[in-house]
Parts: structure tokens; C-alpha cells; sequence
């Protein structure tokens, strides 16, 4: 519910921010209250030695490219269609891991992949009808969720030992911001941002709800199984869905609930499942 919040959140400070701004706020207010947590409060350890290397890499993936490629996107296209695309990443994931990795494609695994890629295109054709979106944009959004795909199964073959999840989101999300940083103050035009409420509201729940609670629970899933927890991504169109007609009045339809069912069903199917 929280991820595909963040594509209503980006649009509404689209409105009276740029792109990178929006960024690099969020990833520092993040990055910073997460750090503070860990390693004030918490007094977790420090990374160390090659943990330094993997964490930048993980950041550079996980928010530099993808988020920054993301909020691009989502300029050109609707809230709807940027959540939709998150549906996207466990074929994606599913892929890589087995073309990367030569992980098995089981047969519960393909039945589950159709039903649920099935369900978020029915429930999705109403969108395309009353959603406008660029050919650039679609593509900035699908290059994003390959750099986000390739960016977990980076994360999974990773070893973290006892480093805490708080640890790893906080610093990947610092370095992520700052790996943004040259592009964000070389591209700043104070005429585009309007400072305040309008802006400072998206940015708070981008940072807070989805950097941090919502990031902390995927980064817990991930560490189970990379493939399985990746499944969890189909709910975000459902989701997404609900609320950008809500927020942004986008049209749900029959069409939108049997999506939702079907998509729901792929979900129940690979979980089920997911001892094998």
C-alpha cells in the first residue's frame, strides 16, 4: 500500500518542485532520520571494509538510478501507469535470476507470473484510455524497473552478515542522495520550487512512510527470497489503483476489479507455494 502511494505523492510535488529537488530532499530526510535511529538510538554497528563498496552499489541502483530515473518519469506519465509499472519488476526479477543465476523456473512460478501480469493489464486498460503518457516517459518508467530488478538481486546475493536492515537502508539511501547531489544543484532552478507546505507534505511521506517504513519492510522480504517476496510488487497496481482515483480521480471499472482478482490469485498461488 505504502509503494505505490509514492507515484500520487511524486505527482502532487511535481506540481511546484523539480524532479531532483523532490529527490535528493527526500533520500537526505530519509537517509539521515534512519542513521540517527541505528546508530544514536539503536547504537547498531558501523558498515565495514567491503560493506562500504556494496552499500554505494546497492545505492547507486536502488535510489540514484531508479528513483531519480522514476520522478523523471513520472512527469510524462499518470499515477496510475507509474504504479502499474512496479507490477513489472517480479518478471523481471524472475528473469534475471534465472538467466544471471540459472534459478529454476518452476511451473507454479510461470501459472502465478500469467495470472498476475494478466490481472494488471485488465485492470489497467481503463487507464490507458483516460491516462496520457509519452513514449519517453514509458520508457524512462521500464528502464527504472530494470536498474530496480537488477538492484535486488544485487541486494540478495549480497552478504550483509549482522549488519541491521536500518543500517543498510539508511546508508544506501544517504549515498544514493548523494550520488544525485552534482545532477540536482546543476540542473536547480529556484523559479520551479515553490518551498513550503505543497512541496514540504509529498516529501514527508515520500521520505518517512515510503523511504523508511516502506523500504524496511521490502529490504525484510528480501532477505527471506529475492523471487517470492518480489510477487508482493503485483498488490502495488491494486493499491495504486485505489488510491490515484481517490487522490487523482482515475477511473476504476469491472474491468479494474476482475484485474484485481486475478491478480490477487497469482499472488495466493506463488505463496502457497513458496516452500518450493
Amino acid at each position: 500500500m505504502l509503494w505505490p502511494s509514492a507515484a500520487v505523492a511524486t505527482k502532487f510535488g511535481l506540481q511546484v518542485a523539480q524532479p531532483f529537488v523532490i529527490c535528493i530532499t527526500r533520500f537526505f530526510i530519509a537517509g539521515l532520520l534512519m542513521l540517527l535511529i541505528s546508530h544514536g538510538i539503536l547504537r547498531k554497528r558501523l558498515p565495514q571494509k567491503n560493506e562500504w563498496k556494496q552499500l554505494a552499489i546497492y545505492g547507486l541502483l536502488n535510489i540514484s538510478l531508479y528513483l531519480g530515473l522514476y520522478v523523471l518519469a513520472m512527469q510524462h506519465v499518470s499515477a496510475g501507469l507509474g504504479s502499474l509499472a512496479i507490477a513489472t519488476n517480479p518478471v523481471l526479477i524472475s528473469l534475471m535470476a534465472t538467466l544471471i543465476f540459472g534459478h529454476r523456473l518452476r511451473l507454479v512460478t510461470i501459472a502465478s507470473l500469467l495470472l498476475c501480469m494478466g490481472g494488471v493489464l485488465l485492470a489497467a486498460w481503463p487507464l490507458f484510455k483516460h491516462s496520457f503518457a509519452t513514449p519517453g516517459g514509458i520508457s524512462l518508467l521500464m528502464l527504472s524497473m530494470i536498474i530496480y530488478s537488477a538492484g535486488v538481486i544485487y541486494f540478495s546475493k549480497q552478504k550483509w552478515g549482522d549488519l541491521h536492515i536500518l543500517t543498510i537502508n539508511g546508508w544506501q539511501t544517504l549515498l544514493g542522495g548523494l550520488f544525485l547531489l552534482p545532477v540536482a544543484i546543476a540542473t536547480y532552478d529556484k523559479t520551479k520550487n515553490v518551498w513550503g507546505f505543497k512541496m514540504m507534505a509529498p516529501v514527508l511521506w515520500l521520505a518517512i512512510p515510503v523511504s523508511i517504513i516502506g523500504v524496511q519492510l521490502w529490504l525484510y522480504l528480501l532477505r527471506d527470497n529475492a523471487v517470492k517476496a518480489s510477487f508482493w510488487l503485483f498488490l502495488c497496481p491494486v493499491f495504486g489503483f485505489i488510491i490515484a482515483s481517490v487522490m487523482m480521480q482515475e477511473p476504476i471499472g469491472l474491468l479494474t476489479i476482475i484485474g484485481m482478482l486475478l491478480t490477487l490469485a497469482g499472488l495466493y498461488l506463488v505463496q502457497k507455494n513458496k516452500s518450493e
